[in-house]
């Protein structure tokens, strides 16, 4: 850990013992980089995306990680095996059938546990501000208000992101709707999120969306939001990739 990251205040709160790292897209964005890997082994700034992610992990203090894969699985869950962090890395195996964010939450829904868990893509990249992100959302999560935390950035922050944006927020932090169609929401979601287990309910067969997961709690009042502090990257082409080193290298 580096002399910089251990400087940093402590917010406070609970990190969650559990992540659960989505790692089981085709990357169709990212070819043709991913037409012999899986773009969580794709590298960014020096290393594959997907160890930036456990990186952070650790940083956080998070203690198991729960990995789904689908595209080259072997190859992926034999990286993420062989890294020695102090993560104990379970396979969450959706070889037979790619079952999308919702699905893939179902799918490993017995590995989770019964407490809130960390939810993080795998291939999206992040540099942490004043506070370690992960961290920052442990201390604002709210188990009696809460089924669902998300890491958001500003539109305007969102490096790479060439979407619409994704929430509309109130000023006490609650997701009051996702983006409408033909609009542009305010916020991006970076691919960070805490839940609550008891969010994974009533799903369809099937691949699906956590869409679905978030208008209900957002229906309920029960979906938050806290802006990140420090940069975000979409690194979803490979044209994004030398466009975020050349912003990590300068800051």
């Amino acid at each position: 850990m580096s002399r910089q990251r251990s400087l940093r205040p402590d917010p406070g709160g609970l990190v969650p013992t559990t992540a659960m790292v989505m790692a089981a897209g085709l990357g169709k964005r990212m070819r043709p980089l991913t037409a012999s890997r899986p773009k969580p082994l794709v590298e960014v700034a020096g290393k594959p995306l997907i160890d930036h992610v456990f990186d952070r992990l650790a940083a956080a203090g998070i203690k198991r990680a729960v990995v789904n894969v689908h595209y080259l699985a072997d190859t992926l869950a034999a990286h993420v095996s062989n890294r020695d962090d102090g993560i104990e890395v379970v396979i969450s195996d959706e070889r037979p059938q790619l079952m999308e964010t919702g699905g893939g939450l179902v799918q490993a829904r017995g590995l989770l546990g019964d407490e809130p868990v960390l939810v993080v893509n795998s291939d999206n990249l992040w540099l942490d501000g004043p506070v370690d992100a992960i961290k920052l959302l442990a201390s604002r999560w709210d188990d009696a208000a809460m089924d669902a935390l998300l890491l958001v950035v500003p539109y305007a922050r969102a490096n790479n992101h060439k979407g619409q944006g994704d929430f509309n927020v109130a000023a006490d932090g609650r997701i009051t709707s996702r983006r409408k169609p033909g609009r542009t929401a305010p916020f991006v979601y970076t691919g960070i999120q805490i839940i609550h287990p008891r969010i994974i309910a009533a799903w369809p067969e099937g691949p699906f969306s956590t869409n679905l997961f978030w208008d209900r709690a957002i229906a309920a009042g029960r979906a938050y939001a806290q802006v990140h502090q420090g940069l975000w990257f979409d690194v979803g082409t490979p044209a994004a990739i030398p466009k975020t080193e050349a912003m990590i290298a300068y800051g």
